[in-house]
């Protein structure tokens, strides 16, 4: 089966406005271009040299996400185009976000990475410091940073009840956090949770947004 086959089978199974992000990282330009021509129009990418080189040589209309573990000295070269940042953090990574964001007079998209899985080699938030951070003054002044909603990554297991736990838990994260610091932004409606392997689960428990890569391009390959 080709690439747009494999897309139009996992379009099949998500929910009416869950957006399909195609994990494009360490594919050559010709696989993008094919599930393009499928009309596949966003695309996650978690090297920041690899993105900036693929955006330049690919269709301008491709909405660019990161989806990697962002490093702050690496922030510039992606902040004049990237649609959304999927990993923040930090306050520190969001101040460097929003100083890049100032000089070429966008405001940058990004979500909040929570620590969702039993694995600790997993980044991210516990609910506690997300609060700190939206609550500091230093959050406050960013005003070329937009917070769309949130992001996990599930611990990797076959066992559907943790899954749908570790799931389940991002949703109450969000539905906080837009209780109590998002009520009045209409933007802050992101919810991006799911994979490959476990994306059906993730929609089940109300992700918006899905990463997958294998179950569209086949197995990875590292170089």
């Amino acid at each position: 089966m080709g690439i747009a086959e494999n897309i139009k089978q996992v379009k099949e199974t998500l929910n009416e406005g869950v957006c399909l992000v195609a994990v494009s990282k360490t594919k050559p330009n010709e696989a993008i271009l094919e599930a393009y021509q499928a009309g596949q129009r966003v695309f996650g990418e978690n090297k920041v040299q690899e993105l900036v080189k693929k955006q330049e040589e690919l269709p301008k209309d491709i909405e660019w996400h990161f989806i990697g573990h962002l490093q702050t000295n690496k922030v510039k070269y992606i902040a004049p185009f990237v649609s959304l940042i999927h990993g923040v953090d930090s306050l520190k990574l969001l101040k460097t976000v929003n100083k890049e964001g100032r000089k070429n007079k966008r405001v940058i998209p990004c979500l909040l990475q929570f620590h969702i899985a039993e694995e600790e080699s997993k980044f991210g938030l516990d609910l506690e410091e997300a609060k700190a951070l939206l609550s500091s003054p230093d959050f406050a002044g960013l005003e070329f940073v937009e917070i769309r909603g949130v992001m996990g990554m599930a611990t990797y297991t076959d066992d559907s009840e943790q899954l749908q736990k570790e799931f389940r838990s991002l949703k109450e994260y969000f539905h906080h956090l837009k209780k109590h610091y998002f009520q009045n932004q209409a933007s802050f409606v992101e919810i991006s949770m799911g994979m490959s392997r476990d994306y059906q689960f993730a929609v089940e428990e109300g992700s918006t947004m899905v990463r997958v890569g294998s179950k569209i391009f086949g197995e990875r390959e590292y170089h």
